[in-house]
């Protein structure tokens, strides 16, 4: 005699037969998209030899998802955050000065809101990539906490617009990353 329940009908291996709600967006799948040898004209500048690659940019919700790739070593920035960061570093090694914790290649990082710190990457580390999930802005800050300068899905979208148009891909192919 079997204790397992059969499967209720509910739960047959048939697609969903209705229509999605109205207004619904598309998924979003993009292939291949921890392929860190693509095409290098996906990755967009950022700042000399720093640049990102957009994977989801929700101008609705405020948001964006993207793989930052830095090929220096030392500060890369100084910033608050608005809203809650998780980053989950793919190769190479990263940290913040005002931490003692240590974002290390197949390792996840939570930063709250309001935290505000250093980006450093060390000596050594010949290229440093980590996904990011960022809600809210970047505000960079000096070292007294003075804002210098702002980064959100805006400027991120600008950004991919003009080397996108750039590098022949045309303006509107970062479209596909909008939701």
């Amino acid at each position: 005699m079997s204790t397992t329940p059969e499967r209720p009908q509910y739960d047959a291996e048939v697609p969903y037969r209705g229509e999605q709600p109205y207004g619904m967006l598309e998924d979003l799948v993009i292939p291949q998209a921890l392929d860190l040898d693509c095409d290098e004209r996906l990755w967009v500048p950022q700042a000399p030899d720093v640049t990102f690659r957009p994977l989801l940019l929700s101008v609705s919700q405020g948001y964006f998802v993207n793989i930052l790739r830095v090929r220096k070593t030392g500060i890369l920035s100084r910033h608050r955050h608005a809203g809650p960061v998780h980053a989950t570093t793919l190769k190479g090694r990263w940290h913040y000065l005002e931490h003692d914790w240590w974002a290390e290649e197949g390792s996840y990082a939570f930063e709250p809101p309001g935290d505000i710190h250093t980006l450093h990457v060390p000596d050594g580390v010949e290229e440093m990539v980590t996904l990011f999930h960022v809600t809210g802005a970047y505000i960079y800050v000096d070292p007294d906490g003075n804002p210098v300068g702002v980064e959100d899905v805006f400027t991120k979208l600008e950004a991919a617009r003009k080397h996108y148009a750039a590098v022949g891909l045309g303006a509107d192919y970062v479209d596909q990353f909008i939701r």
